[in-house]
Order: structure tokens, then sequence, then C-alpha cells
């Protein structure tokens, strides 16, 4: 079973625009969480502002990365091993509930 492969065509400014772009947004969330004592407009505003800022300044980033996604073998097999290991699971699960309950019901509160 091989990963899909994850091409990355970011650098180095891409990254510190994004940066810029969520400090951004996060300024504009504060904004509307310290401003109480500020009309709702006002505190909207810082909300919106500080959202719109964000959204133009990742705008002139470049997308980081490009997925080449599995074949239909691999995808197939991914999703056979994850059906077994579901199926162990709720076998495993059931025998330590059956063990629990036995344990439990059939000899702990039958010495009584």
């Amino acid at each position: 079973m091989t990963t899909p492969n994850v091409e990355t065509v970011a650098s180095k400014s891409d990254f510190a625009i994004v940066a810029v772009a969520v400090l951004a947004a996060a300024a504009g969330v504060l904004g509307f969480t310290f401003l109480t004592d500020q009309p709702t407009l006002v505190r909207v505003g810082a909300l919106l502002g500080g959202l719109a800022a964000g959204a133009a300044i990742a705008w002139f980033s470049e997308p980081g990365k490009r997925v080449v996604w599995p074949s239909r073998k691999e995808t197939v097999s991914t999703t056979g091993v994850v059906f077994g290991f579901v199926v162990l699971m709720a076998l495993f699960l059931f025998v330590v509930d059956k063990s629990l309950e036995w344990f439990l019901y059939d000899l702990l509160l039958s010495w009584r």
C-alpha cells in the first residue's frame, strides 16, 4: 500500500502571507470580543473588517499543495483493510463485553 504523493508548491512568502491573513482574521475576532463597551455595530464592523482583511490578504497567496489521488486498486485495498479492522475490533469488543458481563453478573453478584 502506497501513500499518495504530495507535492509542495508553496514558498516561504506564501506561508508568511497566510500567517498574516490568519492574524488579521484573529484580530477581527479579538476586536469583537474585547470591544464590549462599544455599540454592536462597531463590534460587528471590527469582526467583519478583520475577516474581510484576512480573506483579502489570503487571496494573494498561492495554493499550498497538490495531492495525487490513489489509484482504484489502492483505494479498494485500503477500504478492505479498514473493513477488516472494523470487524476485528467489533469481535474484540464483543468478547470483552461478554467477559465483563460474565465476571460481574455471574461471578460477583452470585456470591450474595
